[in-house]
């Protein structure tokens, strides 16, 4: 028996799992992980209390299906489309997963990147009903006892966020809460974890925008953001709670500004299992984006020169995560360090230079750039054209948040250093894309390399379709948390994550290199997080974290497809 909340507890004997619930009549149709709808079965309905408050006829989950995609097809807009889904998530969850893995493809645009930036912008107006956990200013000090009031018992990922730089659309105050909830359903139809193992957790620090705070509407805390000591003194006391409450949960931390990312991570991930999302999940799937392309042009990754474009949290995590793939290929941390070359909004990262702390990690010696040519700015430092010119730069990566940054010159600039140059325009949503994909490989005679972090259609080049591969970071961090529960890690290690980002890259190759795809189909999303998952708990082994009894890294790949998790409604009996 494994108790799952106070209302339910999940039963398996003999072979057969159901759920014993604890309550019955409207209550369970009123609450969306127990809702069945009209597939309740008739001894079912005359058991638990529900007879006469259904229609008649006993449906089945096809049935559903078959109702509620074609209501959700006539929605006109994406944003209709995607209050759609949340209002079907909120009434039955089981319905909604269901909904979710038979269109995957189709729907991962609306319920995550592009169209949960929109969401996030109107998370007032969307409001629908509760969700999750909220910790604000104003109930901090009741922490323990707020996620008490919380139904579920067995929790195993959260996803936290203080809203503070959600994609390229920067601080939305409470609005944030709509990104971890888009996570979670990737967990969940991706990833294999159990949404009655999930919890969204909304962090309202306060906001530093009026429009929000003086908008009648707005739900969160009507103050400006804690910083410094008074930030930390709320983060610690969120970590305390969560600890208590859910001692076994994994704990993403989701779109927290660059300023605190880095402290938040490194402050907590040994106190309780996390990893922050915008900083590692994105710099693994770069990586393993970078290792496929640089294989298919029979080159290796250590030999390139990489520049990336955007020096906050993700910037930096992808600079990491490429030198660390270099380092894995025979070259020494120093050499990797120059062969990695990152700007921000001041230019070229150079020791020396005025810069935020976690960046110093990040900025290049001054004796490397003797043989450069002066740089054009005013100020004396290099800025992207500069950099590509005089640092012979063969794969250009942005995250910068910057629209149209990578103009004609600038690609053209990469063009003339190599035969086939890499360009990933990785910054969300669409609109903040530093180049179109159509315009690089116009500029490049359609010999660059191309990848974007939100969806686009193939280009046309000549008399062939080439396909614009999708940096999502759904092709990893689904797998990494899944893979983490499973192990039992007392820590998600680096090591765990480096493995995650090397799994991606091994199923591009494997399946897809004959179309010369960067990244799999977005419809492969659980094929993929399985291998993530079993990669994960394999190295968490071998990083001596795993604390679980129940799988070796022999059988790790059986065990996570025998624990991943699918829509379909089970039995009930009463308590």
């Amino acid at each position: 028996m494994t108790r799952l909340s106070r209302s339910f507890e999940l039963i398996r004997e003999r072979g057969e799992a159901y759920l014993r619930v604890h309550t019955d009549g409207v209550h369970l149709l009123r609450l969306a992980l127990t809702n069945k709808g009209t597939a309740f079965p008739l001894d079912e309905r005359i058991a638990l209390g529900l007879d006469g408050l259904l229609p008649p006829h006993v449906g089945t989950l096809d049935e559903q299906l078959t109702r509620v995609y074609a209501a959700y097809a006539a929605e006109p807009t994406a944003l209709a489309k995607y209050s759609y889904l949340r209002a079907l998530q909120e009434r039955n969850e089981i319905l909604f997963y269901a909904l979710l893995e038979r269109h995957l493809e189709e729907m991962l645009p609306i319920v995550y990147t592009p169209t949960v930036g929109e969401a996030v912008q109107k998370f007032n107006a969307l409001y629908q009903s509760a969700r999750g956990l909220s910790l604000s200013c104003e109930n901090i000090d009741r922490a323990h006892a707020a996620s008490r009031n919380c139904l579920l018992d067995d929790v195993r990922m959260i996803v936290a966020t203080d809203s503070s730089a959600i994609l390229g659309i920067g601080d939305q105050g409470y609005g944030g809460m709509a990104i971890a909830i888009g996570k979670l359903a990737l967990y969940t139809v991706a990833g294999g974890v159990s949404p009655y193992r999930s919890l969204p957790v909304g962090l309202d620090v306060g906001t530093d925008r009026k429009d929000l705070t003086e908008n009648a509407s707005y739900l969160g805390v009507r103050r400006s953001r804690l910083t410094g000591d008074d930030y930390i003194a709320f983060m610690d006391r969120v970590v305390d709670a969560i600890h208590e409450r859910w001692p076994r949960a994994i704990l993403q931390w989701e779109d927290l500004s660059k300023d605190t990312a880095f402290t938040v991570l490194e402050r907590y991930r040994k106190r309780l299992p996390s990893f922050n999302d915008d900083i590692q999940g994105t710099g693994a799937v770069a990586l393993a984006g970078l290792v496929v392309a640089c294989a298919s042009q029979n080159r290796k990754l250590s030999n390139e020169r990489v520049l990336v474009y955007g020096a906050g949290a993700g910037g930096a995590g992808v600079a990491f995560a490429i030198r660390e793939g270099m380092k894995r290929e025979g070259l020494t941390d120093e050499q990797a360090r120059e062969r990695v070359l990152v700007l921000d909004s001041k230019g070229l990262l150079v020791e020396g230079r005025p810069m935020e702390a976690y960046k110093a990690a990040l900025a290049q010696r001054r004796e490397n750039f003797a043989d450069w040519a002066p740089a054009s700015r005013s100020d004396g430092s290099w800025d992207l054209l500069d950099t590509i010119q005089n640092g012979n730069v063969t794969a250009l990566l942005g995250l910068s948040g910057q629209p149209g940054t990578f103009t004609e010159p600038v690609v053209r600039a990469v063009a003339k250093n190599v035969d086939r140059p890499i360009v990933f325009a990785l910054s969300n949503p669409t609109t903040s894309c530093e180049a179109q994909p159509a315009d690089i490989l116009a500029w490049t005679d359609g010999r660059a390399l191309v990848a974007t972090g939100s969806p686009f259609a193939p280009v046309r080049v000549g008399n062939r379709d080439v396909a614009i591969g999708q940096g999502n970071n759904a092709f990893v961090f689904p797998g990494l948390g899944f893979g983490a529960i499973l192990a039992d890690a007392s820590e998600i290690t680096d090591g765990m994550v480096l493995a995650a980002s090397y799994a991606l890259a091994d199923y591009t190759r494997k399946h897809h290199s004959e179309l010369g795809l960067l990244y799999p189909p977005v419809d492969e999303l659980r094929a993929v997080s399985l291998d993530v998952a079993t990669r994960v708990i394999q190295q968490a082994f071998a990083d001596g974290v795993a604390r679980t009894k129940k799988v070796t890294p022999e059988d790790a790949g059986a065990y996570v497809r025998s624990k991943a998790w699918s829509a379909e409604y089970l039995p009930f009996r009463r308590a």
